[in-house]
């Protein structure tokens, strides 16, 4: 995908809280897994959808503070599907495009224009959910700070 995106009428924006580490194994296959495989939020989101992965750190259960939109992409698929990682650990996912060539964006210089973050001044608590709903400023904000454009549909 693209550094220029844009964003349908209608679409909705989410950001979804894992670490580097998995953002990666996700971009790489092309896939969204979040709250460590539950399918609830992946069922709210739908194609056409955009998500922003933050990550607090860079790897899951220990590794360096990180506290940076790591990547952005679009929900590609309506359907969500187990996938058995082996082990007994079979989680959900879904197929996203994630956009190319863009840069980690830490959080705290974009707070006083996150939405998301003047709304709820704890916006920690809205992280530990795994996963929440942003408006259209928010996702663009975010995009633009990681070099990704995006503009929005007018029809």
């Amino acid at each position: 995908m693209k550094n220029s995106l844009t964003i349908s009428k209608g679409a909705r924006a989410w950001v979804a809280v894992v670490s580097r580490a998995h953002v990666e194994r996700g971009a790489a296959g092309g896939f969204i897994q979040v709250c460590h495989g539950k399918r609830a939020p992946l069922e709210r989101m739908q194609p056409g959808d955009w998500i922003a992965y933050y990550s607090p750190t860079t790897e899951f259960r220990g590794g360096e503070p990180l506290r940076a939109f790591t990547a952005i992409g679009r929900v590609l698929s309506e359907a969500t599907y187990p996938f058995d990682m082996g082990g007994g650990f079979v989680p959900f996912r879904k197929d996203v495009a994630y956009a190319t060539g863009t840069h980690a964006a830490q959080i705290h210089p974009l707070l006083p224009r996150l939405h998301f973050a003047q709304r709820t001044p704890n916006w920690g608590m809205l992280a530990r959910r795994g996963h929440f709903e942003i408006d259209p400023h928010d996702l663009t904000v975010i995009a633009t700070a990681m070099g990704c454009a995006l503009k929005t549909a007018r029809s």
